[in-house]
């Protein structure tokens, strides 16, 4: 896919995200503390060429967010990291895309997907390991926002298995740390998505355990959203008042009549949030739309 992109993105590109930002500056940015920004299938491959159109994009993404005048309180990748069964030299590639991120200090929270190898991805990326795992055999975690709680998931069932599952033992971590944090509106975060209130055609590669999840998550009303990936399109449901965020991949679409690749960042609100898309291709009809969702009570 050609990548198109506005004078202001060329301009970061050529120069470089390294020259542009110097370490200084980037600590001394100031940050949007309810801003975040929504990242997902990356499928970043170690034979991918610097000039290949999938690391592209996600470098192009990165450059735009460390071009903004506020910077995100959040930048969260949300699975299928690697490009298709999780190898060594696809983190390594990853790891060094992402660089920018890390090195002007933004925080970058990462899930697992599908095309995800969860052992290899901590041997590579080492520090992000826990020392002791809140869930065993599964790579989780709660951000803290000044106007909401985010809840990181781990719907990697298996390497190169298409369907997602939760899994009793998380299902439980999750319902447990939702109540001790019930002070805010609780965003969750998962590669797979669900199976109910979305499109019936996709629900086969979703998650295996959704009904189970669904019923915990009901009964707690800060839970307002569940935002995944997987499909490499972009559609807005709702399921039992909860919203469900189905935002673009990064590296690719299946049908570019119907799809393209992007990124969401979504502003964060007590009582709403709203959720635009930008898309590598500015001239897209995605790109730019703002979506608002009132929140239920």
């Amino acid at each position: 896919m050609p990548i198109h992109l506005t004078t202001r993105r060329q301009f970061l590109t050529q120069l470089g995200a390294a020259a542009v930002f110097s370490r200084a500056d980037a600590f001394a940015a100031e940050v949007d503390e309810n801003l975040i920004a929504i990242l997902n299938d990356t499928h970043i491959g170690a034979q991918h060429s610097a000039s290949a159109s999938i690391p592209t994009n996600l470098r192009n993404t990165i450059a735009w967010l460390l071009a903004l005048p506020k910077r995100p309180a959040a930048v969260i990748i949300n699975g299928d990291l690697a490009l298709k069964d999780g190898q060594r030299g696809d983190y390594e590639h990853f790891a060094k895309l992402i660089a920018p991120l890390r090195d002007a200090g933004v925080p970058l929270h990462l899930t697992m997907g599908n095309h995800d190898d969860r052992a290899v991805f901590y041997d590579v990326l080492k520090s992000e390991k826990p020392e002791s795992p809140a869930v065993e055999s599964k790579h989780v975690g709660v951000v803290k926002l000044a106007g909401a709680n985010l809840f990181l998931l781990d719907s990697l069932k298996a390497t190169m298995v298409t369907q997602g599952l939760v899994g009793e033992a998380q299902m439980a971590w999750l319902a447990k740390r939702l109540d001790q944090h019930a002070d805010k509106p609780a965003l969750i975060f998962a590669h797979h998505n669900p199976r109910l209130g979305g499109e019936p055609l996709h629900f086969p590669g979703g998650l295996e355990d959704s009904e189970p999840l669904w019923q915990m998550l009901a009964k707690r009303p800060q839970v307002k959203a569940y935002i995944h990936g997987h499909i490499h399109h972009r559609n807005f449901f709702a399921h039992e008042n909860i919203h469900i965020l189905n935002t673009p991949a990064v590296s690719y679409v299946a049908d570019k009549k119907t799809s393209t690749t992007g990124w969401t960042m979504a502003q964060l609100g007590s009582t709403n949030g709203s959720f635009t898309t930008h898309t590598h291709l500015p001239e897209h009809e995605w790109n730019g739309v703002k979506v608002d969702l009132k929140w239920r009570t």
